[in-house]
């Protein structure tokens, strides 16, 4: 063979695995877009797409006793329409509201929007808490100084529990604690979830402790101060403050706590700066700010973890916060005003149900369209709402913080 046919050889043989090479990665990467197609449209379907690969699961360091992460990307993945856990199947759907001024829970069905009973309660309920393990709402009755245990199934209200100055309660991710947000002793009060018996106390710097949420692996957690305008960064394990800090603005009055679908953001509303503050919750830095109404209060994640519902209550209005796009897409306004404050969304997310915090009224509101669907009257003063049974396998507290 010539010089010359050997180097025709060599370059007729480069360019055939060349070629080759360029059509394997042409495959690759038509395999790897319908992949990707197949899980978004299985995802948008709710369901799982059997010929596709499931991603390499993303290992989380949880609170020691915690149940495990479900999805890495998703804090809210068990609270899709229709996860209810067995512990609630038997419960009815009811709307309870606790009222501030008239010392009672007006209980609502959703169904026919009418209230169906009203239950004496100690005195200035504020808020109405689904236990850790489901089986039990605890109404807060903040100057009465007690809880008062209701049972989902029935209905009734129990006997109430001594404990002292019961703003807000929130539930450790593991179950192990009960933390009551004793808002005008300046603690954290972290109790026995069943008993209620005190278990630590912690005493914060900051006035008027809050709202709460927690991390995705539920090590830390970020709590508001009302009246000082202050931020705390809670180690849960330790029950230990970590770190405090002040929002940037004058009369800053954060309420509501609630951290992104990713857990890398925590989003605080502020009443008085009219907007959400977000901070990074690991770092706990600087926060940034967002306008979104006059007197924006409570935070609402909508059942596919896309929005975030955010009730203004100055305003009579509730913004539409888009977590991937980082931005408020929709403002819907109740007719004839209001006060919309704080809620919950109906175990199939298809209703907004928010208290009239001045106008002894609770709203019920589609989230699809934001047309206002019910006004029901109730006692005075309603205050943090519960809708419940709502999906998930666990409660974290509040008015209804599942995973």
């Amino acid at each position: 063979m010539t010089t010359t046919s050997r180097r025709k050889n060599r370059a007729a043989l480069t360019r055939a695995l060349l070629a080759g090479t360029a059509l394997l990665a042409l495959a690759a990467c038509g395999a790897g877009t319908e992949d990707r197609a197949a899980r978004d449209r299985a995802a948008r379907a709710g369901g799982t797409e059997a010929a596709v690969p499931a991603p390499r699961e993303k290992r989380i360091d949880g609170l020691p006793g915690m149940p495990p992460v479900l999805d890495p990307e998703d804090v809210y993945a068990a609270d899709r329409p229709g996860k209810l856990s067995p512990v609630v199947k038997d419960f009815p759907s009811r709307v309870y509201v606790p009222n501030t001024e008239s010392d009672t829970v007006t209980v609502i069905d959703p169904e026919t929007y009418e209230v169906v009973d009203t239950l004496r309660v100690g005195r200035q309920p504020q808020h109405v808490v689904p236990s850790w393990d489901l089986k039990t709402l605890w109404v807060n009755n903040n100057r009465g100084h007690t809880l008062t245990p209701v049972d989902p199934k029935t209905g009734k209200a129990g006997k109430p529990v001594e404990v002292h100055d019961p703003y807000n309660l929130y539930f450790t991710p593991n179950g192990k604690y009960a933390v009551v947000m004793a808002s005008l002793d300046r603690e954290l009060v972290f109790r026995d979830p069943h008993t209620m018996k005190r278990k630590k106390t912690v005493p914060v710097t900051c006035y008027g402790v809050n709202h709460a949420d927690f991390s995705l692996d539920g090590r830390y957690f970020i709590v508001s101060c009302e009246f000082s305008g202050e931020l705390l960064k809670v180690d849960t394990e330790k029950m230990k403050v970590v770190g405090q800090q002040r929002l940037p603005f004058d009369g800053a009055m954060p309420q509501d706590v609630k951290v992104s679908p990713d857990g890398k953001k925590f989003y605080i509303a502020d009443m008085m700066a009219d907007g959400m503050w977000i901070v990074d919750g690991d770092r706990f830095g600087k926060p940034t700010f967002l306008p979104t109404g006059k007197g924006c209060h409570g935070l609402y994640v909508s059942r596919d973890s896309r929005e975030m519902y955010v009730s203004n209550r100055g305003e009579g209005t509730v913004s539409v916060f888009d977590f991937t796009r980082a931005k408020l897409t929709k403002k819907w306004r109740l007719p004839d005003g209001g006060s919309p404050d704080m809620g919950g969304v109906s175990a199939d997310g298809k209703v907004l149900w928010l208290s009239g915090r001045y106008d002894a009224e609770v709203y019920a509101i589609d989230t699809r369209t934001g047309i206002q669907l019910a006004r029901i009257k109730v006692g005075h003063g309603p205050h943090g709402l519960a809708v419940y049974p709502q999906p998930g396998r666990y409660s974290l507290g509040h008015t209804g913080v599942f995973r």
